[in-house]
Formats: structure tokens, sequence, C-alpha cells
């Protein structure tokens, strides 16, 4: 959870600094949307081979030499290598500025609150999984974790499938 929201923190910073003016140039959010969407798939392709056991993540060295021991350093790099996290941010701080004339004061207050609210809510998702291993059998999660790696690729699919159609490509 630490590493989610200290990813998510150093986005924000990039977020008020005023990286959106680079970041909302049509290319470059296309680029960014593309890498997001690979990376999502990536990762549903991960949890769903995580389920028989086999894994695509260590083979193309995104975690190399980071163990499930360290959950700081895993949450770390893969909130910050999906590029639609920095999207998100400059979306979420580009309109709330705009549309509630935010001083520099408010914007930093937000973004504290964004990171607090992030750490919460995983905080109570962390719970209720740590919970829920107790009662469900193994099967079940499995499926669980099948069901969400599908849900992940459909959804990286639909997003490049999307991409395609408004360019043309």
């Amino acid at each position: 959870m630490l590493g989610v929201a200290a990813a998510d923190a150093f986005y924000i910073l990039l977020a008020i600094s005023g990286i959106a003016s680079f970041i909302d140039r049509k290319r470059v959010k296309y680029i960014f949307k593309i890498m997001g969407a690979i990376i999502v798939a990536i990762f549903g392709l991960q949890t769903v081979l995580g389920v028989f056991e086999r894994g695509v993540i260590p083979s193309i060295n995104l975690l190399n030499g980071i163990n499930s021991e360290n959950t700081f350093l895993e949450g770390l790099v893969l909130t910050a290598s999906n590029p639609l996290a920095i999207l998100f941010w400059v979306g979420i701080f580009s309109s709330k500025i705009v549309e509630e004339k935010l001083t520099r004061k408010d914007v930093y207050l937000f973004g504290l609150g964004s990171v607090i609210s992030t750490l919460f809510f995983l905080t109570i998702v962390a719970a209720i999984g740590s919970v829920t291993g107790y009662f469900f059998p193994i099967e079940i999660i499995s499926m669980l974790n099948l069901v969400v790696g599908v849900i992940l690729i459909w959804f990286a699919l639909k997003m490049i499938i999307k991409r395609i159609d408004r360019t043309g490509l």
C-alpha cells in the first residue's frame, strides 16, 4: 500500500508541477494510453497465468530482483510502471483546478487528501482480502483471480480497440 501511495504521490506532484501541459499533447497522450493498455494486459495475463502457477512478468524483468517479501518495492514498481496512473492524476488535477479555480494551497491539500484516501482504501481492501483468505478455499480465490485477470485483459483490449477505431490504424 505504501509503495502504491508513494508512486501516486510522485505522480500527483508531477501533475501539480505542470506536467499536464506536456501530457495533454495528443500524440503523447495516445502513446501513454496505448502503453497503459499494454501494461494492464500484461498484468491481467500475469494474474491469469498465476492461477496455473505460471507467469510472464519475471520473463520481461519488470520485477527483476523483487520478491514477494519486498511488497513495498513491488507496489511501487507496478504503480510507477503504469502510464495510466500519470494520465489519471493529471486528468483529475487539471479538471479540478479549472472547474473549481483552486489556489496553490488548495491543490496541495487536495493532493494530500488523494494520497491519504489511497492509503485508506487500500488498507480496507487489504484487510478484506486477508480476512476472505480464511473463509474461502484456495479454489475459490484462484477462480476469482482468474476472473480478475480476464477482466483486466478484456479492459486492455477494449482500450486498444477504442484507440485503433479513433485513429483509423
